[in-house]
């Protein structure tokens, strides 16, 4: 059986991502693993971390005997430091997203998983970006994508992302909150092999709105949006008070959270697993995973990285791809 093909961008060239890539050159993976990345940026980050590596240059038309990790070269725009981030760099580092997605698109990928870039430069280069999900969202004309976490025995998906706080509350409505979680129960069943998930439901105020008295978007949002699918026979159970959904008891109930924004679930997925967890994308037309962390350029080039996060990535997309019928995708398709 030949190992899938996933394709993995290394990310802003200042920060670990470099250093993450050439760990995978040392890991039995299981799948062909493409580094995306200046073959030069590379050699100088090895040679800079004491490491002795030879990377294959990719060739799909080879077939390694096992799983290890390939260069597919695409040129800097500007010479490097580990550390000191550089605005000229930021095309490249789109660049790098764009060519696995263009491989996954067309076939020549199973998957894309991607090392962490720096939204503040790649915003200083005058190219407007909030992350990962929203670009690959508009550069596959997705209307409605979901951000999950994985990692610490949770799942844990967000009803709005990259948002200001003052934004959250205008963002959450009956339409999008219905559509994240038909993609969510369909992500769950076709992705995670979950065959009737169960879903907990986090309210957006403190106490789930104290009955209308601390805000009434549970009255007029939330539940109404989880009856309706309740009598289509989603699994779910809120809207929940977020300080008490997080505790053994309410969460042994459920397969997977959905919070209404990212620093309300987040922060504790992070703490049960930061640094082996998994940012997943459903709702793409393709698999795409991501590690759980940020660029760390204080770590570039110190050989103090931990690869754990983007390895567990890599083992994520593999899974959600064998899972996968037919290579399909979960946007636009009924729970």
């Amino acid at each position: 059986m030949s190992l899938p093909i996933i394709a993995v961008t290394s990310g802003e060239p200042a920060g670990i991502g470099p250093d993450l890539c050439l760990a995978l050159a040392r890991e039995r993976l299981p799948c062909r693993a493409v580094i995306l990345a200046d073959r030069e940026l590379l050699a100088a980050r090895a040679a800079q971390l004491g490491l002795a590596l030879r990377l294959r240059a990719f060739d799909p038309a080879q077939v390694p005997q096992a799983g290890g990790a390939e260069v597919l070269h695409l040129p800097l725009l500007a010479p490097v430091a580990a550390g000191r981030i550089d605005p000229a760099n930021s095309p490249y580092v789109l660049a790098l997203l764009d060519r696995a997605l263009a491989g996954c698109l067309g076939g020549r990928f199973a998957a894309m998983v991607t090392a962490p870039v720096h939204k503040g430069v790649i915003n200083d280069a005058g190219i407007p970006f909030t992350g990962h999900t929203e670009y690959l969202a508009a550069a596959t004309s997705t209307p409605h994508v979901v951000m999950m976490l994985v990692g610490g025995g949770l799942r844990v998906a967000l009803a709005t992302t990259h948002l200001a706080l003052s934004e959250v509350a205008g963002a959450i409505t009956r339409e999008s909150l219905e559509t994240t979680l038909r993609i969510l129960q369909r992500a769950l069943k076709r992705r995670f092999g979950l065959n009737e998930p169960r879903i907990l439901v986090a309210g957006l105020n403190p106490h789930s709105g104290e009955s209308g008295h601390l805000g009434r978007e549970e009255i007029e949002i939330i539940a109404p949006v989880l009856e309706k699918l309740r009598r289509s026979g989603m699994r779910l159970e809120g809207p929940m008070p977020a300080d008490t959904l997080f505790t053994p008891q309410v969460l042994s109930r459920g397969d997977c959270v959905l919070t209404m924004y990212h620093d309300q679930g987040l922060p504790v997925l992070k703490y049960a697993s930061f640094g082996k967890g998994v940012n997943v994308t459903l709702g793409l037309p393709i698999v795409r995973t991501s590690v759980d962390h940020g660029t760390a350029l204080d770590l570039a080039g110190t050989g103090t990285a931990d690869a754990g996060s983007l390895i567990a990535a890599i083992d994520m997309a593999v899974q959600m791809v064998q899972r996968s019928e037919n290579g399909g995708c979960e946007s636009g398709e009924s729970a």
